[in-house]
């Protein structure tokens, strides 16, 4: 059977060599006559593992020395709650801006552990725009931003401009392009968006930001343990860290996070100009705020969705039904989606308008 082009939201997308390098690693893990599935996280072959995905990690985005690299479990909706119980004292305030369903998810846990200001929102207009001069106080922790948002199909192409630590959800667009890392306090992203597969973390966080609320923290919730066992305090997820640290070195071998922002600025501009072309498909996301990693988009006229993913599928472009907050179509074209999957899903659309429209 032909390879399909997967525009799913996740989980992610994987190119063609990490699938095969995972998968003769599942088999016969570097001649060892066992998987990468069966062998110990605290033998050296797999400790060496967890060293290269850290130290990839910290070339790639090029971190000072005082953030520490981190991969835990439970997803971002852990990160949810455990960054704000790691920085935000009871007797202080964070601000969030509010830019859909994960941010949304971030408040309600936060609230847990101290007052939160939701500073802005774009709950208005369901999300469709990223809210932009809004005022930020200086008397908060630190301001929690959700980078890209998957459903919604809209990307923050700017930061908000303060000085304040930023916490950021990255889940749906790390590696995608370069980072001022030293504008973030903590970042985290769930593996399964853009990185590797479901069951790892990344999170990535300013040390000197640790140790300052005035809570007990149990201590599998708190960073300082993780990093003092160099993620091994407890059973690390082998492979989904594995297969990360195989995406990150093709990240690499490509060119880096720079090139990686110029092949999917590229791809995005195929299927966005298309969309604005066609008579039968229309965005749904604001132009200037459009995701280069989500592509949401609504049919014009009545009765068409369910023909159109038909001739998705026939194509072999799988995964594009829109989120039902949304509607329509979604795209999910990241980093190892190919300019052939876009190319193809754009001639898709080009003869579905002669067909239809």
């Amino acid at each position: 059977m032909a390879k399909k082009y997967n525009f799913s939201a996740g989980p992610a997308i994987l190119t063609a060599e990490v699938i095969k390098e995972a998968a003769e690693a599942v088999s016969n893990w570097q001649e060892s006559g066992l998987s990468i599935l069966e062998v110990s996280h605290r033998g050296p072959a797999f400790v060496a593992v967890l060293e290269e995905a850290m130290a990839l990690t910290k070339e790639l985005l090029s971190l000072p020395e005082n953030y520490k690299v981190l991969f835990l479990t439970g997803g971002a909706s852990s990160q949810f709650y455990m960054t704000a119980m790691n920085l935000l004292d009871s007797n202080g305030k964070a601000g969030y801006v509010d830019t859909g369903a994960w941010s949304k998810k971030a408040i309600k846990e936060a609230n847990h552990f101290g007052p939160v200001q939701v500073l802005a929102t774009s709950e208005d207009k369901n999300y469709s725009y990223v809210p932009k001069n809004y005022d930020i106080p200086t008397d908060i922790s630190y301001l929690h931003l959700t980078s890209n948002n998957t459903i919604f199909g809209t990307e923050m192409h700017q930061l908000p401009d303060t000085s304040l630590p930023l916490v950021c959800d990255m889940s749906s667009n790390i590696f995608s392009r370069p980072i001022d890392i030293e504008r973030y306090g903590l970042i985290y992203a769930g593996a399964q968006k853009n990185m590797g597969p479901a069951g790892t973390t990344l999170v990535i966080v300013n040390e000197d930001l640790l140790g300052k609320v005035d809570r007990k923290i149990p201590t599998m919730l708190d960073y300082s343990t993780h990093i003092k066992k160099d993620s091994s305090f407890n059973t690390p997820p082998v492979f989904p860290i594995f297969v990360s640290m195989l995406t990150m070195r093709w990240v690499k071998k490509m060119g880096g996070v720079e090139a990686m922002a110029k092949h999917n600025q590229e791809k995005a501009a195929i299927v966005y100009d298309e969309i604005d072309r066609n008579s039968l498909f229309k965005g749904a996301a604001a132009k200037e705020d459009r995701s280069l990693m989500n592509v949401t988009f609504v049919a014009t006229q009545e009765g068409l969705d369910k023909d159109f993913l038909a001739a998705c599928e026939a194509a072999g472009c799988v995964g594009l039904k829109g989120h039902r907050s949304v509607g329509g179509f979604r795209a999910s074209i990241y980093n190892a989606m190919t300019i052939e999957g876009v190319k193809t899903l754009a001639s898709v659309m080009q003869a579905f308008e002669k067909a239809k429209g």
